[in-house]
């Protein structure tokens, strides 16, 4: 088994970016790191964001398909759900005023998965600044317990439903992977909208 770690040659690590030395490798800061991958999340979807009204936003490009509202939701939603689940507190779309900013019941479980046409449709946010202000509440949390994470605790089992059982490492790239999916679908989204 491989070690959480990743060992990168000496010689780089000089080279500007989440690395300290040890032991004449660099060990790379796997805080850092992390914090680098999630902070990409928000400029993707501020891209399919910026400039549109909720008109354009809740627009399906084609029938059947998501619009960039839902999408940018989607990816909030499903960050908090397990991020909140990882900190053992509660979700920020139940203890803030988001949901009904949203149109939408404050339900822990509606994450966007499994919604029909129909749901995604329901997704409306009162502005386009709601729906990035909420990724951005979402993500500062996120960013926060990130900021405390070591190596060690990538190996932590965080969910036993699964074989193997997932580790918090494999939540958290599992977790940003789909975001910067769904980021780069809510782009395309806008470029099929010709906005």
């Amino acid at each position: 088994m491989m070690s959480s770690r990743a060992y990168v040659p000496a010689v780089q690590a000089d080279v500007a970016g989440p690395a300290r030395a040890c032991g004449g490798l660099a060990v790379v800061d796997v805080s850092s790191l992390l914090i680098d991958l999630y902070g990409r999340i928000p400029e993707v979807a501020r891209d399919a964001v910026d400039e549109l009204d909720v008109g354009r936003l809740t627009e399906a490009p084609a029938p059947g398909a998501n619009t960039i509202a839902w999408l940018v939701w989607h990816i909030a939603r499903v960050q908090d759900s397990h991020v909140a689940e990882l900190l053992g507190a509660d979700q920020l779309w139940v203890t803030g005023d988001w949901a009904p900013r949203f149109g939408l019941d404050a339900d822990p479980s509606n994450t966007g998965y499994g919604h029909s046409t129909e749901d995604v449709l329901t997704v409306r946010p009162e502005s386009p600044q709601v729906l990035l202000d909420h990724l951005d509440s979402v993500g500062a949390r996120t960013l926060a317990m990130l900021g405390g994470l070591s190596s060690d605790d990538l190996d932590r089992i965080v969910d036993r439903g699964w074989h193997p059982p997932v580790t918090l490492g494999v939540r958290l790239v599992s977790v940003a992977e789909d975001s910067l999916q769904h980021a780069g679908q809510a782009r395309y989204v806008r470029g099929l909208l010709g906005a």
